[in-house]
């Protein structure tokens, strides 16, 4: 039976005897559940966890191309395409991604997302020429004018590669490395920092009919498939970030396991990358049909998961969200 465990995180500053670290932060637990595919779940004391999965739950999590791990950071989507849910065609000259760009670092973003393919529900497949095209120019200007880590989303070796050589320092697929073969290898030889995504499906129909046996294990074990396969390419697992991909082939029902739930995917010991800005679940619950109004229920989402010790949170509201992470850090 293989068992996963699941922090129960606090944040008091008293701490009982016995009390540990989560991934080396302010936060901590004394007890974790105990999950498996075929016991009741239970609850256990830290000194019930085995070695090894203990230190991945504790061990401070390295800088991440010069980003520290040790407090939330802010990752701003810049999309520059014409079709994505939200910003479809907002940011498609280099000015306005450039003034967009320099808005989001100013206001509390250390990471830009620069993507030029959609993911969202029913997206079709964009030429690789073409999504060069979009995010190369975009990214050499940005670079020049602002210091803060560029990440390309992208799940294709050959834009990573363009993107890379024109100042990106993070390379995040959407994919979890499983759509172009060449793109792990190529990670690897530059010794890229990565974020690793789960995914069901592709974008064109992932959201027909999700299915899962357990969608917060089974998101788990792919996450855990794809780092060791590419520790076993080469890259560190010190420069690997995981996202349990909310909102990619996931029921309003798997999402908020996933969100309920977050601070298992510290078992993994990398960062832990939160996306859940604008997208549908939010409008559903929240009652919100306009994409661009979500920022209120993205943000209570965000402080959800920033709460179970998640690192980054991808948004595309930056100055809300900076502003309720300084109320939210404050308090607490």
């Amino acid at each position: 039976m293989t068992a996963y465990f699941r922090p129960l995180v606090q944040h008091s500053s008293a701490r009982p005897d016995g009390a540990v670290p989560l991934a080396g932060q302010k936060l901590w637990f004394t007890h974790a559940e105990q999950l498996s595919r075929t016991d009741a779940p239970s609850i256990v004391t830290v000194k019930d966890i085995p070695a090894k999965v203990l230190k991945r739950l504790t061990c401070p999590r390295p800088e991440i191309a010069g980003v520290a791990m040790d407090r939330p950071q802010i990752m701003g989507i810049l999309n520059a395409t014409p079709d994505s849910f939200s910003d479809g065609g907002v940011h498609n000259s280099v000015e306005a991604a450039v003034s967009a760009a320099q808005q989001m670092v100013a206001h509390g973003a250390s990471i830009l997302d620069i993507g030029g393919e959609s993911t969202r529900p029913g997206a079709t497949y964009v030429p690789e020429d073409e999504e060069i095209a979009r995010t190369q120019p975009l990214i050499e200007a940005i670079r020049a004018q602002t210091n803060a880590l560029i990440s390309i989303d992208t799940r294709k070796a050959s834009v990573a590669r363009a993107a890379w050589k024109t100042g990106a320092g993070l390379i995040n697929d959407v994919s979890g490395f499983t759509f172009d073969p060449q793109l792990a290898p190529f990670c690897a030889e530059v010794d890229a920092p990565v974020c690793v995504m789960h995914m069901q499906g592709d974008p064109a129909e992932m959201q027909n009919d999700p299915q899962y046996d357990d969608v917060l294990l089974d998101v788990y074990d792919f996450l855990e498939g794809q780092v060791e396969k590419l520790e076993q390419m080469g890259l560190s697992r010190d420069h690997i970030v995981v996202d349990p991909g909310i909102g990619f082939g996931k029921t309003q029902a798997h999402n908020l396991t996933l969100l309920q739930n977050l601070s298992l995917f510290h078992g993994l010991g990398c960062p832990v990358l939160l996306g859940v800005s604008r997208k549908g679940f939010i409008g559903e619950i929240g009652q919100e049909p306009r994409k661009d109004a979500r920022a209120p229920g993205s943000i209570a989402a965000a402080l959800a998961g920033l709460s179970q010790g998640v690192q980054i949170v991808r948004v595309h509201d930056v100055t809300e969200t900076a502003q309720a992470l300084r109320l939210w850090a404050a308090v607490r």
